[in-house]
């Protein structure tokens, strides 16, 4: 389960502070999932990084926090994607949240 990166307190899915938003790009053969947790009493995001390389090990790191502003931002891009959950999307919002480095 995941914790906000400022207060330690658990997110839950169910929630409305839980799980905003997640996106996936397929990066020199590596997949790369992003996915944004915002907490309400810290008025901040913790950000989940997933990166699955061609090997098949899987590293998982958090970053944050992030403001509300700049994760809202982030947020409105991913939610730009009909399909964000695709690793092989190539739409605009891909294109700029992954900064033009998918394969």
């Amino acid at each position: 389960m995941m914790r906000c990166i400022r207060c330690g307190k658990e997110f839950s899915a169910s929630a409305p502070d839980g799980r905003v938003a997640s996106i996936s790009g397929s990066i020199l053969g590596d997949e790369c999932t992003d996915t944004y947790y915002f907490c309400k009493d810290c008025g901040v995001y913790t950000v989940e990084v997933c990166y699955d390389n061609f090997t098949g090990t899987e590293e998982i790191s958090v970053r944050g926090p992030l403001s509300k502003a700049e994760g809202d931002a982030q947020v409105a891009q991913i939610r730009q994607c009909s399909r964000p959950w695709d690793k092989k999307c190539r739409c605009a919002a891909h294109r700029a949240y992954f900064r033009d480095t998918l394969d």
